[in-house]
């Protein structure tokens, strides 16, 4: 028997509301204002209209459309294309577990796994508050720091189990979290218009701004051929006497972990063997 489902055509999108369309036209005209090619905003504008719902509705998608004249065809080619572009509601926090080949060992798959049974949420989704939204994300380039947890987008290394549910725990109460490095966390609506281009008015936030940390300098300072320091510390070690061996690490990480098999409602890699 098929499946295919026969019923009405889906109807257009619905418009914003007047002062909704007003406030972001404005914005809009001046994100293409720094294009030589209006089509060329459609990145920022995404995050625009992501910015007003917390993800990119069908009607976020008919705004850009007409601003840019473009088809709604094309702008759902773009939306669809980038896992940075939510499709459905989603939390104030992006919590992303990094499951990537280092973290994974270090810790990061059991960070995962913990996670989703403390919060009762799955891979890419919200908890009840409307607070958390929990995926697993691939590399986020801070391997020295691992295990890595980001909060739209901003650093917490050399994370455990208990120091992330800890974290979100702290999220959903509402209470302060600062990053390990980088700016003030904000909400990720907030974290949207500033990916659209507009400026974090926060005070200290622009000064804040994330760099590479020390572990992951070390290099560059032996090219230019400054002196290497003696020991690079992480948070957890820092204060390990300098004569002793710094703890071991309490993710356990030498015993054998599941990697991808940790969220086995979302596996990665081919499901079918090769030549299939």
């Amino acid at each position: 028997m098929s499946d295919v489902q026969l019923g009405m055509p889906e109807l257009p999108a619905p418009d914003y509301p007047a002062e909704v369309r007003a406030r972001l036209e404005a914005d809009a005209r001046e994100v293409i204002a720094r294009y030589p090619d209006s089509r060329s905003a459609l990145l920022p504008l995404l995050h625009l209209v992501q910015s007003e719902e917390g993800h990119v509705t069908r009607t976020g998608m008919r705004f850009c459309a007409e601003v840019l004249g473009l088809t709604t065809a094309e702008v759902t080619a773009v939306a669809t294309f980038y896992t940075m572009y939510r499709r459905k509601p989603s939390g104030d926090y992006q919590v992303g577990v990094c499951t990537n080949t280092l973290c994974a060992v270090m810790g990061g798959d059991a960070i995962f796994e913990e996670l989703q049974s403390h919060l009762g949420v799955g891979n890419g989704e919200t908890t009840e508050d409307g607070k958390v939204t929990l995926e697993h994300i691939e590399c986020n380039a801070a391997c020295d720091y691992a295990p890595v947890v980001m909060v739209n987008w901003e650093f917490f290394d050399n994370q455990t189990v208990e120091s992330a549910k800890g974290l979100v725990d702290d999220l959903r109460a509402g209470r302060t979290v600062e990053p390990t490095r980088g700016a003030p966390l904000c909400t990720y609506k907030e974290t949207a218009r500033i990916l659209a281009g507009f400026p974090d008015a926060r005070p200290g936030a622009v000064e804040a701004g994330g760099s590479a940390g020390p572990a992951s300098l070390v290099g560059l300072r032996l090219a230019k051929g400054e002196a290497a320091p003696g020991r690079v510390v992480s948070p957890r070690s820092a204060d390990a006497p300098q004569d002793e061996a710094p703890p071991t690490h309490p993710s356990s990480h030498d015993a054998p972990q599941r990697t991808s098999a940790s969220d086995p409602h979302h596996p990665a890699g081919p499901v079918a063997e090769e030549g299939e």
